[in-house]
């Protein structure tokens, strides 16, 4: 006699499993109010402050907000791919949440793909309330939205890279500590907030080299100064992805 099952036993299909996996995150960072704090709550105090304020000499109003705008939309990506990522994957490490999900139907790739599928869902929700609270304040974008979307793809693919090979390698305590110091870090020297013409030559070199540094110039060239697709930044990025995901695969550990 042959037994029958219903439904019918087995996997979902793989395009399923990453889709619900990707929910999941989704709903854990929409929820936890830090990670709320860190990617939409930041950003917007930072480019609604500074636009209103004369911290440094940036020009007029309009003028720092057309600088403000581009580097906030890049704070944004740092937030989310690197910051909030690090510091959510490196607990799930600790507490074995990692651990059980390797033995489940789903491939270890098709947990990363589910992560990273919800880092595009919030960044997409970050782009859309920093470009309209620029515009509010005045914002007049310049260049083509289609030069900046490889410009926040590639910039993703680094600091999700980065922040998986930090959070895969360091103990959660650390991750959270390091994370949250090179965030701060980065606001402050990576073209964020502080135009890199304000460091020294050598250092603004270095500076402009760093996937921050690149990423927020490269927007700002797009949407301030009008200019297609800065082809050279877009290779620093890659670069940086290439590199910094080749080294997180290698050395990633999932216990």
């Amino acid at each position: 006699m042959t037994a029958t099952y219903a439904p019918a036993p087995g996997a979902a299909p793989l395009p399923r499993m990453v889709l619900t996996q990707a929910g999941l995150e989704l709903r854990m960072m929409l929820r936890n109010g830090e990670q709320l704090l860190l990617t939409i709550v930041i950003p917007l105090l930072v480019l609604g402050v500074l636009a209103v304020v004369e911290a440094m000499d940036l020009g007029d109003r309009g003028a720092r907000v057309g600088f403000l705008t581009p580097g906030v939309l890049a704070l944004a990506v740092i937030s989310t791919s690197f910051t909030g990522l690090a510091i959510g994957t490196g607990f799930e490490r600790r507490y074995g949440a990692l651990k059980r999900l390797g033995a489940s139907p789903l491939p270890r790739w098709g947990l990363l793909a589910g992560k990273t599928l919800a880092v595009l869902t919030v960044e997409t929700l970050q782009v859309a309330l920093i470009c309209g609270l620029g515009l509010a304040l005045g914002w007049d974008p310049s260049g083509s939205a289609l030069a900046v979307i490889p410009l926040l793809l590639a910039g993703t693919a680094v600091f999700c890279a980065l922040g998986l090979l930090m959070a895969g390698t360091l103990r959660a305590e650390a991750t959270l500590a390091l994370a949250n110091l090179v965030y701060v870090l980065l606001l402050v020297t990576g073209g964020i907030a502080v135009p890199l013409d304000r460091f020294p030559p050598g250092v603004r070199t270095v500076l402009e080299l760093l996937p921050a540094g690149a990423l927020a110039d490269g927007l700002r060239d797009v949407l301030r100064d009008g200019t297609g697709l800065p082809w050279a930044t877009l290779g620093v990025l890659v670069a940086w992805a290439a590199a910094a995901g080749a080294t997180a695969a290698a050395s990633f550990r999932w216990e």
